[in-house]
C-alpha cells in the first residue's frame, strides 16, 4: 500500500488532468467541491481544468456553475449542459483538454484531498488506470445506514465471485484514467448507473489495461438526496448477470 505522504509534480509538467464533474441539483455542493479542488490542485503544482456537466437542474445548478467559472477563470471551470441524448461522462470527454481525465461525485462523498495520491500512484506504476477503494488498507465508508453498508458490501461481494476483476472495490466512481483508455472503455461499456462503473474495471482488465488502487474514505452527501433506491438495487442485479454472462 502506498504511503499518503505525496511528493509534488514540477510544473512545468506536460500533464493535464480535466476533472469531470456530472451534477444535477447541485447548488449547494458545487461551490465547496470546486473550492477544495482548487485548493489540493493548486497545492500540488498540477495543471488542470473543471468540468461541470449539468443535467439540466431546477435548482439552477448550471447558473451556480457560471459564476464560479467568472470566480476561477474560464482557464480553470468549463461549463456545460448535457444534451438530451448522451452521457456525461462522454460529453465530458469531448471537451476535456487534459490527457488524464478524473471522474468524482459533486456531492462532496468524495474528497479532492485523495487526488494527489491517486496521481502518485498512476506515476508509480504508469497505471492506465487509478481507482479509488473503500474496501482496501485504511479505506472507509462514512455516514451510511447499516443497510447501506449491507447493500455495498453484498454487492462488491458478489461482483468479487462472480466476475474475479482484480479490484477490491468494483461500485466506486472516484476514478482517474489515461485519456485515450477512458475513451475505449466507454466505446465498449454497454451498462449504465452503477453497472457502468463495474463494467469499466472488468473490461479494462480483459483489455489488460493495468489498474492501481488509492484507499479513499466515502462520505455520504452531505446536501441533497441518495439516489439509491429499489430500482437501482434491481438495475444492478440484472446488470451484473449480464455482465457475469457476457465477460
Amino acid at each position: 500500500m502506498s504511503s499518503r505522504k505525496t511528493s509534488l509534480p514540477n510544473r512545468d509538467s506536460e500533464d493535464k488532468y480535466s476533472i469531470l464533474l456530472p451534477t444535477y441539483n447541485e447548488r449547494e455542493n458545487l461551490p465547496l467541491i470546486v473550492w477544495l479542488l482548487v485548493k489540493y490542485l493548486d497545492e500540488g503544482g498540477f495543471n488542470y481544468e473543471i468540468i461541470v456537466i449539468d443535467d439540466g437542474s431546477p435548482d439552477g445548478t448550471l447558473q451556480v456553475a457560471e459564476q464560479l467559472q467568472k470566480i476561477y477563470g474560464e482557464d480553470k471551470i468549463v461549463t456545460l449542459l448535457l444534451p438530451s441524448k448522451g452521457t456525461a461522462y462522454i460529453h465530458g470527454m469531448r471537451h476535456a483538454t487534459g490527457n488524464f481525465i478524473i471522474i468524482m461525485d459533486a456531492d462532496l462523498s468524495h474528497h479532492p484531498k485523495f487526488i494527489p495520491e491517486f496521481i502518485q500512484k498512476q506515476k508509480e506504476g504508469d497505471y492506465d488506470l487509478v481507482s479509488g477503494t473503500r474496501y482496501h488498507g485504511n479505506g472507509g465508508v462514512y455516514g451510511w445506514d447499516l443497510r447501506r453498508k449491507l447493500i455495498s458490501r453484498g454487492a462488491n461481494f458478489l461482483s468479487q465471485v462472480l466476475l474475479r476483476p482484480g479490484a477490491s472495490d468494483l461500485t466506486g466512481s472516484f476514478r482517474l484514467y489515461k485519456k485515450e483508455v477512458l475513451v475505449c472503455l466507454v466505446e465498449r461499456c454497454v451498462s449504465k448507473g452503477y453497472v457502468f462503473q463495474m463494467e469499466m474495471i472488468v473490461r479494462a482488465r480483459q483489455l489488460n489495461y493495468s489498474v492501481g488502487e488509492v484507499p479513499i474514505s466515502f462520505v455520504d452527501r452531505v446536501y441533497g438526496e441518495s439516489k439509491l433506491g429499489g430500482n437501482e438495487i434491481v438495475s444492478f442485479a440484472k446488470g451484473l448477470i449480464t455482465l457475469f454472462a457476457t465477460t
